[in-house]
């Protein structure tokens, strides 16, 4: 992220826009609506802005710029048709220390002026940091047809009760059930439709019950989310609603980049490992830490890589819950055979090829892979070896050891679904020379479908090996 966004309060503040065309008005008329004291530096006005000065909601000044031009400013942007001139003011901006913005030359912007979706007080604010200025404006059209108006009554309504919330309800996750009712639930609803007095009603009846439910004690609840293989596009919508809603999370190391800043931002974040023969925070700890925090009322999002029924261990964590009279969800995510397998050009099925396709673990119960090695040898078939990277030399041992064919394709996905994703394959008797060095996660994958991968890669992320 390179840019840092901000709403600032501008109200009376006083901002100069050199320039007197159409980009000038453009950025004139988004400094009016927000209040600010806007002054034009420029010899004329288009008829946009002369209409603003006309009607005093703008001081239009026609001398030349000059460094007095920004006394007082607080922010400056050069909007002129004249090149030298926005130069000139970002010069002076610049010396006087106020941030300015050059429309169309990013490298000389302290600041970027979005493109706002206006439903005060709600606003939606959409950059590209100044690269691709059409696709802010796309982007701000499908805002515009997909946030109905009454969002900014119902931004509204929800101001107006703020301080009544925080003063009877004192507790932050208590705040925050109110509010999830409040925003997705039938008191929305009636804003909607212009019935402002049965949506006070409403919202005065949700208060006391949820003051009656906090006094009686309500336990909280556990959300065991898969979070796929990596690629953050790959979370189900329900993932996403449950990853807004959590009070806490716990997550481990197999959680794809992008996918943690999803999470609602003032949950708590609680890692618990974990490493290949170093678990930071043992199995049975995790399946305890949720029972101890859903006892002490929270929502817990336990977040985990792939799906959590697909060696997971997520059958170990509810059955504690369970055992504790725990409520809870289980979200499926895209385990990570189905998802490294797609992203890599494999399929795990083919009439050609494959009718069957297997997955197992290669990380025994005590490391050592305990696999049903004739099962795994049957022809037409497709095998998927979780972690099994530590332990590929004794895996592929035991393979050749019951009869697997030596030359059989094979193929290790390194970081699969994920912008450093790669494939390494070749015969499976040379695999484990071919995947020295490799990390994990990765994924093994043995049968003849691998010869397809050459043909059917298609993620730009792959380096294939």
């Amino acid at each position: 992220m390179n840019n840092l966004p901000l709403f600032f309060a501008m109200k009376g503040r006083r901002v100069v826009i050199a320039g007197g065309g159409v980009a000038a008005a453009r950025k004139a008329d988004l400094m009016v609506r927000a209040e600010c004291a806007v002054t034009i530096i420029a010899p004329t006005l288009n008829t946009d802005l002369s209409i603003l000065a006309s009607e005093g909601r703008l001081v239009h000044e026609t001398g030349p710029l000059t460094a007095v031009n920004l006394a007082g400013c607080v922010i400056a942007v050069g909007a002129s048709e004249d090149p030298a001139v926005n130069e000139q003011l970002h010069k002076f901006a610049t010396e006087e220390r106020i941030p300015v913005n050059i429309v169309d030359r990013p490298e000389l912007c302290d600041f970027i002026l979005p493109a706002v979706v206006d439903r005060s007080p709600l606003l939606i604010a959409v950059s590209s940091g100044g690269t691709a200025p059409l696709l802010t404006r796309i982007l701000k059209a499908r805002f515009e047809t997909l946030i109905p108006a009454a969002y900014g009554r119902l931004a509204k309504f929800a101001g107006d009760y703020r301080n009544r919330v925080r003063d009877t309800l004192p507790r932050a996750a208590v705040r925050l059930q109110f509010w999830e009712r409040l925003f997705d639930g039938p008191i929305a609803e009636q804003l909607f439709s212009g019935q402002d007095e049965q949506a006070r009603a409403l919202a005065e009846k949700l208060l006391q019950d949820i003051i009656f439910e906090n006094r009686k004690g309500q336990s909280g609840e556990v959300y065991l989310v898969g979070a796929g293989p990596g690629d953050p596009d790959l979370l189900t919508f329900r993932a996403m609603r449950l990853m807004q809603k959590a009070d806490v999370v716990l997550y481990d190391r197999l959680i794809g980049d992008g996918i943690l800043n999803l999470v609602h931002r003032d949950a708590e974040r609680i890692y618990v490992g974990k490493l290949p023969q170093d678990h930071v925070v043992p199995q049975e700890d995790i399946s305890q830490l949720l029972v101890r925090l859903a006892l002490e009322g929270k929502r817990v999002l336990r977040l985990k890589g792939g799906d959590p029924f697909m060696f997971g261990r997520g059958g170990e964590e509810i059955q504690a819950l369970a055992a504790q009279g725990i409520p809870f969800q289980v979200i499926p995510g895209v385990t990570a055979a189905t998802g490294c397998a797609s992203y890599a050009g494999i399929p795990l099925t083919h009439r050609d090829h494959a009718q069957s396709c297997v997955f197992v673990t290669g990380h025994g119960k005590d490391g050592e892979p305990d696999l049903n090695w004739e099962h795994l040898i049957q022809p037409r078939q497709t095998v998927v070896i979780y972690m099994g990277l530590m332990q590929l030399p004794s895996i592929v041992d035991g393979l050749l050891t019951h009869g697997a064919r030596a030359d059989i394709p094979a193929a290790l996905v390194e970081n699969g679904t994920r912008e450093d994703q790669r494939v390494i394959t070749g015969a499976l008797k040379d695999l484990p020379r071919l995947a020295e060095g490799a990390t994990s996660p990765a994924l093994v994958i043995i049968g003849d479908v691998v010869t397809l991968h050459k043909d059917l890669s298609w993620f730009e992320g792959d380096a294939a090996a």
